[in-house]
């Protein structure tokens, strides 16, 4: 990774409080490694990550459901609840988060490809299929997450959505706590697609805390650290990033090691379960 490229990710390190605080994520998941349950029932354990992280990010869009029924849609002896926004998000939540499984060696050398790949599982069904996959057009509105202030106009928007590929094409060597953390604002605040943004923002946080091997294991339950203080404080976090100061990238910054922290609990009580037998499926 060249020195230009690492510039920016070293400045946001250098703001105060946020190496520390990613050095606590970065031990909060190096202890999680230490884990029984991560000898050899991995597959177990992430699979159970997927399905509570589905469930948070649900949540973070104002749907909440019974961890058992997110399970059994994940695994296909159930159906997430049709005719309303709140089962269309869980469904969202459900395929986006899924595909991450699917995408973890290509998303750092085609992150384009993640991207789409990502947007489609998110909204398909919920905007026409020329628009699944791509960058908003001019013209074309988006009406997620206005707490945040009127969305990018859409060529600033794509153009953004194309320094998030260049970064993680280019974060070899970079703190994968940040580069998930930038990656994520970026997505959610610019609000490249017309629909499903956050749902893809919060499952290439995953993605990318996988690959750049901050949880390589892929059982921290991110989603279920940034809907910690509620979907408020989540919001709350991202509108602070959205302000575009240095505090408010900072306030964000120190949310999502601290998410990752409380991603990383999850995650243990995850592995308990899973040594205690409590995650079988039900008849």
């Amino acid at each position: 990774m060249t020195s230009a490229s690492t510039s920016p990710l070293t400045a946001l390190a250098g703001l105060p409080g946020v190496s520390d605080a990613v050095d606590r994520a970065r031990e909060a998941c190096t202890q999680l490694r230490w884990h029984n349950a991560l000898r050899r029932r991995v597959p177990e354990a992430s699979a159970e990550s997927r399905v509570r992280g589905a469930r948070a990010s649900a949540l973070l869009e104002g749907a909440e459901f019974p961890v058992d029924l997110v399970r059994d849609v994940m695994r296909g002896a159930d159906e997430a609840p049709g005719g309303d926004a709140r089962g269309a998000a869980l469904q969202g939540a459900i395929q986006a988060t899924a595909q991450t499984e699917q995408l973890l060696s290509v998303v750092r050398t085609a992150p384009a490809q993640a991207l789409a790949r990502l947007h489609t599982a998110a909204a398909a069904g919920l905007v026409p299929d020329d628009a699944l996959g791509r960058p908003r057009m001019t013209g074309e509105r988006v009406a997620e997450l206005t707490e945040l202030g009127p969305a990018p106009d859409a060529a600033q928007a794509a153009a953004r959505l194309r320094g998030v590929v260049d970064l993680i094409a280019s974060s070899a060597g970079a703190p994968g706590v940040l580069v998930a953390a930038v990656a994520h604002a970026e997505i959610a605040s610019a609000r490249p697609f017309v629909h499903g943004n956050a749902l893809v923002a919060r499952a290439l946080e995953r993605l990318l805390l996988q690959s750049t091997g901050v949880d390589p294991t892929g059982t921290v339950v991110i989603e279920a650290g940034r809907a910690r203080e509620s979907a408020a404080g989540y919001q709350g976090a991202l509108a602070a990033y959205s302000s575009g100061g240095s505090e408010g990238v900072r306030l964000w910054l120190e949310h999502s090691a601290e998410a990752v922290v409380a991603g990383a609990a999850e995650a243990t009580r995850i592995c308990d379960a899973v040594l205690a037998g409590r995650l079988t499926p039900r008849p």
